[in-house]
Parts: C-alpha cells; sequence; structure tokens
C-alpha cells in the first residue's frame, strides 16, 4: 500500500483510493450494456463489457472479474450456460454472478441458482434494486475474501507449528540417543556374577533410569529410578540422577563413601534414599518425584541389602523355581519431606536371579484393561528356565508387547541379577 508524505498530509491530499471491484457486464444489447456501464461507473466499479456468453468467457481470463452481470437470455450461449461455464474456472477468489432477466417464475428461478448465479435483477433495471444487489455482492465477496486471509494466516500457522514439531521432534530423538548413552554398559560380569539391563522408553524419552556401580572389590550396587511423568522434565531429571549415582566417578557417587585409607564404602540403602529425598525437596525443587529400588550386593556372601521406595517389589526367582517378593513398599523418593525408608535384607545362593522391575511391566494392560501385576510377572518369568541375562530381559520385552498388543503406554525397565556362587580371587 502507498504511504502518505507529510506534505501530503499537511496539504490535505486524501490517500490513494482502495483497487476497484472489476465488474464484466455481458449482454447481446449495446443499449442495456450502455445503461448497466454507466450506472456501474458512477458508483465507483471498474466496469468491462462483452456482446456474448463466449467473449465473456474470453475477458474472463483477462481480467479476472469480482461481479459478473448477464443477461439470460442471449443468442448462442445463453446466460445459464455462460454461469455453468464461468463456475467451471479455476479461480484464486470467488466471483459473484448476477443473472438480468425478466423471468421470475420459482422454476426458472430455481434453475438460475442451480446453475450457479448468486443473483437475480429484473429488467427493466431500477438504479436501486442494482445498488442493493451489488451490496449484497459485496458482503459476500469481503466474507470470502476474510475467510480466504484467515485461511491462509491458518495455513502459514500449521506450517510454523509444523516445522516447530519437525524440530521438536529431532531435538527429542537426540535427547533419546543421550538419555540412553547414559547407561554406558547393559552388561557386565562380576566373577561368577552377572548384571544386565533393559531401558526402554513409551515414548522418544522416558522418565526411567537403571544402572549398577562397584562399590568395592567384592560389592555392587544396582538400581532402579521410575520419575513422575514421560516428558522431557523427567528425562531431565533421570540425567541429574545419573550423575548422583555414576559408576565412572565415585567420588560424585552420593552412595559411595570413601575412609581416609582411600577405600570405598556404601550408605546403608534406607539412609541412601533419605539423603536422595532431602536432595530433590531442598536442592531441585521440583514438583517431580521419582520411585526406587537400590540394592547393595555382596558378590562373595550373596548378601543383598536393599531399600524399596515406593518401587515395584522386587523379586527373587530361585534356583528350584520358588518366587519370593521382597519388601514392603515404601514412600517414593522427594515427595514428602522427612520420608523414612527401611532396609531390607537377603541372601542369595548360586543359581538364584534377582529382578527389580519398573511399574511398567506390573502395570502393563491387556485389551481389557487387565493388569500383568506381581503374579503375572512372576508367572512370566518362570516360564524361561533357561534364558539369562539380556536375552532373558529381550523375552520380557517381546512378552509384554504380546501381552498389550503391542500398547505398551508406559516406560518399561529392568534390572536383573544373576548369582552363580560367590566370587573367587582370581575374579
Amino acid at each position: 500500500m502507498l504511504q502518505r508524505t507529510a506534505s501530503q498530509i499537511e496539504e490535505g491530499i486524501a490517500p490513494p483510493p482502495t483497487p476497484k471491484r472489476r465488474v464484466l457486464v455481458v449482454d447481446d444489447s449495446k443499449m442495456q450494456r450502455r445503461i448497466l456501464s454507466t450506472l456501474l461507473e458512477r458508483a465507483g466499479y471498474a466496469v468491462y463489457e462483452a456482446e456474448s456468453g463466449t467473449v465473456g468467457l474470453a475477458r474472463c481470463q483477462e481480467i479476472w472479474p469480482d461481479i459478473v452481470i448477464s443477461d439470460w437470455m442471449m443468442p448462442g450461449m445463453t446466460g445459464l450456460e455462460f454461469c455453468r461455464e464461468f463456475r467451471k474456472m479455476e479461480r484464486a477468489s470467488y466471483g459473484y454472478f448476477i443473472l438480468l432477466t425478466s423471468k421470475s417464475e420459482k422454476t426458472e428461478v430455481a434453475q438460475g441458482l442451480s446453475s450457479g448465479a448468486d443473483d437475480f435483477l429484473s429488467k427493466p433495471v431500477n438504479g436501486g434494486e442494482l445498488r442493493a444487489r451489488l451490496a449484497a455482492g459485496e458482503r459476500i465477496l469481503r466474507m470470502e475474501e476474510e475467510l480466504r486471509e484467515k485461511n491462509r494466516l491458518v495455513s502459514s500457522t500449521l506450517s510454523e507449528l509444523r516445522n516447530v514439531y519437525d524440530s521438536v521432534a529431532r531435538d527429542l530423538d537426540e535427547a533419546g540417543k543421550l538419555q540412553q548413552s547414559l547407561i554406558k554398559e547393559r552388561h557386565r560380569s562380576f566373577g561368577n556374577s552377572e548384571v544386565s539391563l533393559l531401558l526402554r522408553p513409551s515414548g522418544q524419552i522416558g522418565g526411567d533410569l537403571v544402572g549398577f556401580f562397584p562399590i568395592n572389590a567384592r560389592r555392587i550396587g544396582v538400581y532402579g529410578i521410575d520419575v513422575s511423568g514421560h516428558g522431557i522434565t523427567s528425562a531431565l531429571m533421570t540425567a541429574r540422577l545419573s550423575g548422583y549415582l555414576s559408576g565412572s566417578s565415585p567420588d560424585q557417587n552420593i552412595a559411595l563413601i570413601q575412609s581416609e585409607y582411600g577405600i570405598y564404602d556404601a550408605r546403608d540403602p534406607a539412609e541412601l534414599a533419605a539423603y536422595l529425598n532431602e536432595i530433590v525437596l531442598l536442592e531441585m525443587q521440583t514438583e517431580s518425584y521419582f520411585t526406587l529400588i537400590y540394592a547393595d550386593i555382596d558378590l562373595i556372601s550373596g548378601k543383598v541389602n536393599l531399600v524399596q521406595a515406593g518401587h515395584p517389589h522386587p523379586v527373587i526367582l530361585r534356583a528350584n523355581g520358588e518366587i519370593e517378593a521382597l519388601g514392603n513398599g515404601g514412600l517414593p523418593v522427594g515427595l514428602i519431606e522427612g520420608a523414612r525408608y527401611e532396609t531390607i535384607t537377603t541372601t542369595l545362593h548360586a543359581g538364584d536371579r534377582l529382578f527389580m522391575v519398573s511399574d511398567g511391566v506390573t502395570e502393563a494392560a491387556d485389551a481389557t484393561g487387565t493388569l500383568l501385576d506381581d503374579e503375572g510377572f512372576a508367572a512370566l518369568i518362570r516360564t524361561k528356565p533357561d534364558l539369562r541375562g539380556l536375552a532373558m530381559l529381550e523375552a520380557i520385552q517381546q512378552d509384554l508387547a504380546e501381552y498389550t498388543d503391542g500398547e505398551i503406554a508406559d516406560d518399561v525397565s529392568a534390572v536383573l541379577f544373576e548369582f552363580d556362587g560367590a566370587k573367587t580371587n582370581s575374579d
């Protein structure tokens, strides 16, 4: 749009008018065309003429009229035929079509409307009626223009949103890779014992975390964490927590305590849960909380000290096939100030296997909404006596997919510790 200069404003010069509507008058009567053109030009329209429907179609391709006023009865192509052909044209905007006629029967009016006409103008043309018909056409055209502009804005916004979504999706894909990289190892042997890990988020990123770390020459720590939610906040919290329980940086691992002689020991599991609870409430200042299962395992005696903080019950599959569930539930971490936790002690024997899984396993639901629950999980692992390590965890993942018909709604994580007897000095 042209802008007015300061001198034009001072001199009172009016701004340039908005572009005129283009009106095409189609009539085989030169006199009728002249009358209509004069009235339209006085009303401020840019007027074009055509003496027949065939010429009118050609003119439409040249000027793309906003409004067409066409006689009904013309030799050759009639007004109805012209209107139907006009409606077939591909246009960037709507064209308002007025039929000029002396016909007033309902059947004839219906015929005109079905051919694509928007309105009718009676002959002989009355100036007042012409202005009224044009005003109605102007309203329709303005509505169409406003709708087209809104559609353009919507399309533009959707395009921008798609770009944002694609960018976020790419970022989440990368974040998912980074989150998976938090688990440096999925499997490790410790003499006669083995630790295996499973981590499968329900989306691109998740709120579950599993891991292990050496405590000293005869003990290891293994853990599973499930942060509330499944989004970015949960994923960021798992990244923070992985640093607190790092196996590669023992000096930063809050589960470990170093003596004055440089030998590492570990906090009691209940003490560790309480310490984490304090850190989350005082330092992180977030509304997120998490469930925790943490076990301090002696690789020689098979003694296990563990804490259950809101996580599903850890399960021991004994060598003789018996199932033993451990723990009393406990409070999640980061939810209640001053929460207290309990250390539970048990002993593993050669051939025993310890499973620590997230609620994505026990709360997996089938098509009827029935949960797998603790009993279902126990039955599931009992059917795989010959599978070990990562193969066992992958089989569990596959069974969950079959049980839920591929609709696993939550993150799935698991720690499997297999004890095949005391670690020896040569290990």
